[in-house]
């Protein structure tokens, strides 16, 4: 195989991984994304690998580093792999949510508010990760996954009142589906 030929944008086939388009390359590797395999790092020692289409050949319409880039970021975006950072309200920022008891012989609990506020942003990207997994699980049929997320959505809807801690109401949880 001619190495020279294979640079990013080349169509290969691979015996094991099938057809991949490269993506990178080193002194001494390629970086190949494989459709069913993803990203393979491949020395560039291997021989057995077939060059499909040089870079400078590749059609128009073939795949490229940005559309695997875009391709990657919406895939972890809707797996809720990817989060953006969520800001609290300045007028909660240097505040302490304050837990008293009803029983004045108890001691009362002081949290920073950004503590809590953590807490409930980690709660808020759970049950988005639970709805994913729900919504694309195998093992449920329609009908089982409508009453789970009729669950999820009632989970959010509880969880409305902390609403006034987040600075964008993009953020805000919500009770409807």
């Amino acid at each position: 195989m001619d190495i020279d030929i294979v640079t990013i944008g080349a169509r290969v086939k691979h015996p094991s991984y099938g057809v991949g388009i490269v993506v990178g390359q080193s002194l001494n590797s390629w970086k190949i994304f494989f459709k069913e395999e993803g990203d393979k790092e491949i020395a560039r020692s291997f021989e057995n690998m077939e060059v499909l289409e040089p870079a400078a050949d590749a059609p128009d319409d073939s795949l490229d580093l940005d559309d695997v880039k875009k391709a990657l970021k919406q895939v972890l975006a809707e797996a809720n792999a990817i989060s953006y950072p969520v800001e609290m309200a300045d007028r909660w920022r240097g505040g302490k949510l304050i837990m008293k008891p009803g029983n004045p012989e108890l001691s009362s609990k002081e949290v920073p508010i950004e503590t809590f506020f953590h807490k409930i942003v980690m709660m808020r990207d759970r049950l988005r990760v639970l709805e994913q997994n729900v919504n694309s699980s195998d093992n449920l049929d329609d009908e089982e996954k409508v009453h789970i997320q009729q669950y999820i959505t009632r989970a959010y809807g509880s969880m409305t009142t902390f609403n006034v801690l987040f600075a964008d109401k993009a953020d805000y949880f919500s009770g409807k589906m």
